[in-house]
């Protein structure tokens, strides 16, 4: 964690996307954009933070098996939540078809691009607002980082957002997933990348190739439905001049 993160006990990944630089001299505002891995395992003390960030929406990126799985502790919130579940297929298929990040990342800016909009208009319907998957790393990691980068958050600013999550990872979490996952999966290449790793240059390469296809995040967006003024008001939601 940050400094300036806030410590939500039980809550995996958690932390304010603020103070990021943005083009012409902005930067992201504090307090209205957060990101995690999931919410059940909150203890008490993780719910009084949790209402302390004044949330006043969540959107959930899991499926349905994940929710019935780990259902969010988050009773006595009064917050709207938003299911948007980012993968056509389940997460397990990944492991099972042993791709990579960078694969499960251009699957998913390209067969689920309609719920990233979903997301980015989510984000501009409330604030405070917390996205969130399982862990936080890549449904969420990919969807914040398009939504950063649309609103003119420098690319390395976005990539080093994203990069953060490995370290934050508890390593205990890591040995007995990964432990896990290869009982199951005992040949696999790519299984410690998809359940640990967030790679800076698997970020920066995902970004290169959106703005190499669409021109950038932002026409990325438009390209699948975002309105020119919904860009607008996501810039003005998440940038403050400096």
């Amino acid at each position: 964690m940050a400094p300036g993160d806030p410590h939500v006990s039980g809550a995996m990944n958690l932390r304010d996307v603020g103070g990021l630089p943005a083009k012409g001299g902005a930067v992201t505002r504090h307090g209205v954009l957060y990101r995690s891995g999931n919410l059940a395992r909150l203890d008490d003390a993780g719910s009084r933070a949790l209402e302390q960030l004044r949330l006043r929406r969540i959107i959930d990126l899991r499926a349905d098996t994940e929710v019935a799985f780990e259902p969010s502790r988050i009773e006595g919130l009064e917050v709207v939540v938003q299911r948007v579940p980012l993968f056509l297929g389940s997460v397990e298929s990944f492991f099972a078809d042993d791709i990579g990040l960078d694969e499960m990342y251009r699957r998913l800016v390209e067969d689920s691009s309609a719920g990233v909009v979903d997301v980015v208009r989510g984000i501009l319907a409330d604030q405070p607002v917390l996205v969130h998957c399982t862990v936080g790393k890549d449904r969420t990691g990919v969807t914040v980082a398009l939504t950063l980068a649309a609103a003119g958050v420098e690319p390395e600013a976005v990539v080093g957002d994203y990069a953060r999550t490995e370290g934050l990872l508890p390593e205990r979490r890591n040995r007995a997933i990964v432990q896990l996952l290869r009982s199951m999966h005992p040949e696999a290449v790519h299984l410690e990348d998809l359940a640990t790793r967030s790679p800076a240059p698997v970020m920066r390469a995902l970004l290169d190739e959106v703005a190499d296809r669409y021109g950038s995040a932002a026409d990325y967006l438009r390209a699948h439905g975002l309105g020119d003024d919904e860009v607008v008001e996501l810039r003005r939601v998440l940038l403050r001049p400096v």
